[in-house]
């Protein structure tokens, strides 16, 4: 296996509202991934996916409150957070991405799962809930989309993509800074620099972006389309919450609105935010996860 890099547990010290505790499962041989496991067991379950280039950091003020309620479960992504980090950017693929959190979710045997997603968290969970259609229940979809290559990104991904592959620095929590309307704190900014201690643990944050699906008749293009053929068929209760500020995603809540049967009649919402929605409105994002919850237990199948 090509080297494979492990951030220093002194690296994520005192973290502002970080106070969870770590799990580890092994995805393949050799490769440990991160993931918090908060609440009661015998509760339903939350899975937060989350996507480039941040980490379950980004959902520490949803926990606190969906931890009452459900077993929440947050993995970081192999790359990124406290999970191993492969320094070839080669061993990144979007189907290795679908591969490993395939196995995540087989090994921990989640059943029942709300799965809230956001970024690349949608690119691979809306791809999953489709593969893996009996283990999922309901979806939130928030400020993400599941391309197919058939529509032109917007300018502002292409300019994302060039400055993730040429940026000398690629300070991750600037990044992360420039994705919400209200500026963070040094501390937070640094909180999600703590995974990246130099550049060469930051292979998984810097390919990612070329890896969206661009060209119609590429294979993960296809597969994707695949996906929204299912999508198309899915009854199971389906709402988008996004930032409104979000120059990328902007618009993208409107197809899931439209195309997926399960999106019909829900209290879809805009929120005043960037793309990194989680980090502006946490708390509003876990009450609407509550109410999306409880308002269609009852349509459960």
């Amino acid at each position: 296996m090509k080297k494979i890099l492990r951030t220093p547990e002194s690296q994520f010290d005192d973290l502002p509202d970080y106070n969870f505790t770590s799990n580890y499962l092994d995805v393949e041989e050799g490769l440990r991934l991160h993931y918090l496991d908060e609440g009661n067991k015998s509760d339903p379950i939350v899975l937060l996916l989350h996507g480039e280039p941040s980490w379950s950091y980004l959902y520490r003020k949803m926990i606190p409150i969906l931890s009452n309620n459900f077993r929440v479960i947050a993995p970081d992504l192999i790359g990124f957070g406290k999970s191993d980090k492969p320094m070839d950017k080669s061993s990144y693929t979007y189907q290795k991405h679908m591969d490993w959190l395939t196995v995540f979710i087989e090994k921990l045997n989640l059943t029942g799962i709300l799965l809230f997603c956001q970024d690349w968290g949608g690119l691979t969970g809306l791809r999953l809930i489709t593969e893996m259609e009996d283990r999922f229940s309901m979806v939130i979809a928030s400020n993400t989309t599941l391309p197919t290559g058939k529509i032109p990104m917007p300018e502002s991904f292409l300019k994302w993509r060039e400055y993730s592959q040429h940026s000398p620095g690629f300070d991750i929590g600037k990044v992360i800074d420039m994705g919400t309307i209200q500026p963070l704190s040094e501390e937070v900014i640094a909180a999600y620099n703590a995974p990246y201690p130099s550049e060469e643990y930051k292979a998984g944050a810097r390919i990612f972006p070329t890896l969206v699906p661009i060209d119609p008749d590429g294979p993960e293009s296809i597969k994707n389309q695949l996906a929204w053929e299912k999508l198309k068929k899915w009854n199971k209760p389906f709402l988008t919450v996004f930032g409104d500020g979000d120059d990328i995603m902007r618009g993208a809540e409107k197809t899931f609105q439209k195309l997926v049967p399960g999106a019909e009649g829900q209290n879809h919402t805009l929120l005043n935010a960037g793309h990194f929605i989680q980090e502006e409105k946490g708390e509003v994002l876990a009450d609407l996860l509550l109410d999306f919850y409880r308002n269609n237990t009852a349509n459960l199948e």
